[in-house]
């Protein structure tokens, strides 16, 4: 009975997260700046999680070296990885996105080992890093050539025509802050003693301040995008940055880290499924297989359960 009690939480949050990548596309294609998509989700993520934060009177942290880390972490987890999905969704779909976003904990991997943090690469990791980059390579369509081919075709298929290598590689650059981020994280704030919430908050407020200097210089003043695409920026700001986190949380606490790792697995399908239903978006047969190929390497690299880190606000 009580091992249910996680599943209504978990399949809600692989749903926000999946249709965080539909949220972005609804938004750049409105003619919303990647930086103020970015900047937008940060800052109402931000309020949402400081309105829990004051609802369970949790302690804010003032340490210097706390925030200084926080800010790092916010560049690396939030502030360009946003940026870069958002500009990647300007040239390919949010179905590729969505599958450039499941290579994630395989650039964690290669983080924590190059960062030596008591890591080993063992034999089967291995295998399963290598399988990861055979299927980001199937994802691409390498065989059709890097922007060569026939465009039509190409884009057709969630390819590289038409600007796609340029959108798919901005993804990809994502997923690689997003292991950077995770890895530092462990290293300087899993072992902290405040609350997860509280330093989620930190970290997206970092983020928010980062990106309010951003994204002004590089992309002009806020500019009403219409009403589906305000509602769409809401959704992923307050949902996908803010909300998101603490399921996630309790997710941790009723199921344990090796449960809530594996929204890695379901996120890629909500994804997919929206784009396709929502968006009418593509799904190419090698989109598909790249997709599989990836998932299936990063359930050969857990061959441990994950461990009760750090708590850093996942991305979408």
């Amino acid at each position: 009975m009580a091992r249910a009690r996680w599943w209504p939480e978990f399949v809600t949050l692989s749903a926000i997260w999946g249709a965080s990548f539909a949220f972005i596309k609804i938004g750049v294609d409105a003619g919303v700046p990647p930086a103020w998509v970015a900047l937008w989700r940060c800052l109402l993520g931000a309020a949402a999680l400081w309105l829990i934060v004051a609802a369970r009177r949790e302690r804010v942290p003032r340490e210097a070296r706390v925030w200084g880390h926080s800010a790092v972490v916010a560049v690396l987890l939030n502030s360009a990885p946003f940026v870069l999905l958002s500009y990647g969704e300007t040239k390919v779909s949010s179905v590729l996105a969505g599958v450039w976003n499941a290579t994630t904990p395989l650039f964690t991997l290669v983080f924590v080992l190059l960062s030596a943090q008591g890591e080993r690469p063992t034999p089967r990791r291995l295998a399963g890093l290598a399988l990861g980059f055979a299927g980001a390579l199937t994802v691409l369509g390498v065989w059709n050539g890097l922007g060569v081919g026939e465009p039509a075709v190409l884009g057709a298929w969630g390819g590289l025509g038409g600007g796609g290598l340029g959108g798919s590689l901005a993804c990809l650059a994502a997923t690689a802050c997003y292991g950077a981020g995770f890895a530092y994280t462990r290293r300087h704030l899993s072992r902290l003693p405040h609350s997860s919430t509280s330093l989620a908050a930190l970290q997206i407020t970092c983020a928010a301040a980062e990106l309010a200097l951003f994204a002004p210089l590089t992309s002009g003043g806020p500019r009403w995008p219409g009403a589906q695409a305000a509602l769409a920026l809401l959704a992923l700001g307050a949902l996908g940055t803010g909300v998101a986190y603490i399921l996630n949380l309790r997710i941790v606490r009723t199921a344990g880290t090796g449960v809530a790792s594996a929204v890695t697995y379901v996120t890629p399908l909500w994804s997919t499924a929206l784009g396709a239903l929502l968006l009418a978006e593509p799904v190419g047969w090698n989109t598909a297989a790249g997709g599989v190929l990836v998932i299936a390497a990063v359930a050969l690299t857990r061959s441990a359960p994950a461990r009760a880190d750090a708590p850093a606000a996942r991305p979408a």
